[in-house]
């Protein structure tokens, strides 16, 4: 099977690596057969064959007005001698254009993927400096998505969202996102015990998320002030966002910070395995990856009731759901956990045993395979 993707994922050609997309995306070929991977970029970046089976084709854009001509020139070139069985894109935005403009001139099924969180999300389409932009991109997708043969979406919510707009059940599929679940089970017990040492065995909150809006760092960064009131000594770990929490905390000895921009994946296990409690204040996801990863190494999560979270945390038993931009709510359900460690532990526990049962990497890719596969039978 001959599958070609359309994706924005840049670290897939090399450029600024971090996560497992490369692996997923290594093992996603293996079993398909052969995957092509256009990269919408701007120049500088070149063509490179990861795998036999695998290959990653940058646009090269000179701007991103150019994306889809660009990308739909690349997709003819290399259409011969081999015909696309499936065309599978990242989004149901510039990348499900493309892929609708591909499957109308060389007609093969479409498979479009709903990673984002997108309709009926107030949060969303009111986002500020980019409310109309969302608009635009939600607009567009109601038009493609009429086109797609297949629909992956990572929560029930998202596949609940869409079948209310009278999308056909039997083209949605709920395939979560992959998690090589023992990268965080596991951990370097000295690396651990040295970060706990070095903040002196504070209460430790951690929290892994890029510098995005729809993150509410000011909801968070307010609930560990409130926090601080009950606990003169924790400390905070933020992991890829990079804030200047030295400008938004009143410092003394006691109280210990930490934001940067990347952190390789080795390393993050590590600092779950040293922290008590994780916590989201996402006012939207569509999946929540990262309380997958942190429920691997064992902790109890506290996260807003969005769509993604609710898919990983069941409300009492892994961890606590609290109302989107509640501080207050978020800190009182820390608080708990701080102060009531026996049942922090059994949260963890259970926690990693719906995560380790639920989640599974490699049954999760065969799903997404197998997806694939029933896709390009239909269309023969």
């Amino acid at each position: 099977m001959r599958v070609l993707m359309i994706s924005i994922d840049r670290t897939l050609l090399g450029a600024d690596y971090s996560g497992d997309a490369l692996e997923r995306h290594q093992a996603y070929a293996k079993l398909a057969g052969q995957l092509d991977i256009v990269v919408l970029t701007k120049k500088g970046l070149n063509k490179k064959k990861i795998s036999p089976e695998l290959t990653a084709y940058p646009t090269n854009s000179k701007n991103k007005l150019n994306y889809v001509f660009d990308a739909f020139e690349i997709a003819k070139k290399i259409y011969w001698p081999d015909k696309f069985d499936l065309i599978v894109t990242q989004d149901p935005f510039l990348t499900g254009l493309i892929g609708w403009i591909v499957k109308k001139r060389f007609k093969a099924p479409l498979l479009i993927h709903f990673h984002g969180d997108f309709w009926q999300n107030k949060y969303w389409l009111r986002e500020k400096g980019r409310w109309w932009f969302n608009w635009f991109f939600f607009l567009l997708s109601k038009f493609i998505i009429n086109g797609a043969d297949g629909i992956r979406v990572v929560s029930l919510g998202i596949k609940s969202k869409l079948v209310k707009n009278k999308i056909a059940k039997s083209k949605i599929r709920i395939i979560s996102t992959p998690v090589d679940l023992s990268k965080f089970i596991y951990c370097d017990p000295a690396k651990v015990k040295d970060y706990r040492q070095q903040h002196k065995n504070s209460k430790t909150i951690i929290n892994v998320g890029r510098d995005d809006p729809s993150k509410d760092y000011k909801t968070l960064i307010q609930a560990i002030k409130l926090i601080k009131e009950k606990y003169s000594k924790i400390a905070f770990w933020q992991y890829g966002a990079n804030l200047p929490l030295n400008d938004m905390f009143k410092l003394d000895e006691n109280t210990f910070l930490s934001s940067v921009g990347k952190i390789d994946q080795a390393d993050l296990s590590n600092r779950y395995h040293a922290s008590d409690v994780y916590v989201s204040s996402s006012r939207h996801e569509s999946f929540g990856k990262v309380l997958v990863e942190a429920m691997a190494a064992g902790l109890p999560v506290v996260a807003t009731d969005t769509t993604g979270s609710r898919e990983v945390v069941i409300d009492g038993v892994n961890g606590f759901l609290t109302p989107i931009g509640d501080s207050q709510a978020l800190a009182k359900k820390i608080l708990f956990l701080f102060n009531n460690p026996v049942q922090a532990k059994a949260m963890g526990r259970a926690g990693r045993e719906m995560v380790k049962e639920k989640f599974d990497q490699q049954e999760v890719i065969n799903k997404i395979i197998k997806f694939w596969r029933d896709l390009a039978i239909k269309n023969d």
